[in-house]
């Protein structure tokens, strides 16, 4: 039992819970029979192309086979992902998405799922997702993906790309730059 905590704590700071049946991590979580269990993951779904599933009893697997480049497709993946996400959650289970580092592919299929779903726009999807696992960051090419996806779901955008001395970067993290420009000295 005290392993188990000990594990618990130990993934605790890698896994994050985006709503009761949908989590969020980074890769070694899904390596963790016991802590899948403890969670009631019955669906896993691995945005890698660099880590296998582990395919464990009664866990059903998908695999998003995308590097986290910012010309990978992603976007074909959203309806179905989303879907996915919907259907295990209607059957009382849980979905574990995760990618490498759970902070680009994974966050990008999550903040899909919330717009689609939660009809919520992607700023409201990102300021829920980020309060909960705050070192998500999609790259740049999933931002455009997705921006374009929130269009598709509502005919607007909450987002938009800004050009910035840093390069062109959604403009939630120029908003949060801004914010914090008084505690950094800027």
């Amino acid at each position: 039992c005290h392993q188990i905590s000990t594990q618990l704590n130990t993934y605790g700071r890698f896994w994050s819970g985006i709503t009761p049946n949908l989590f969020l991590s980074r890769g070694n979580v899904a390596s963790n029979r016991s802590l899948l269990l403890s969670k009631g993951i019955t669906c896993v779904v691995n945005a890698t192309i660099e880590l296998p599933n582990f395919n464990w009893p009664h866990v059903e697997y998908v695999k998003v086979p995308l590097a986290d480049m910012p010309h990978s497709p992603l976007s074909l993946y959203f309806d179905s992902i989303a879907d996915k996400i919907h259907s295990v959650g209607r059957k009382r289970g849980a979905v574990l998405v995760h990618c490498a580092a759970g902070v680009s592919r994974s966050a990008s299929l999550c903040l899909a799922y919330l717009m689609k779903y939660h009809r919520v726009s992607l700023a409201e999807a990102h300021a829920w997702v980020k309060a909960r696992r705050p070192v998500i960051r999609p790259n740049g090419g999933f931002w455009r993906q997705l921006i374009d996806y929130e269009r598709k779901l509502f005919g607007r955008n909450s987002v938009k790309m800004v050009q910035t001395p840093y390069g062109v970067i959604p403009d939630v993290y120029e908003r949060e730059r801004r914010n914090l420009a008084p505690y950094w000295g800027l």
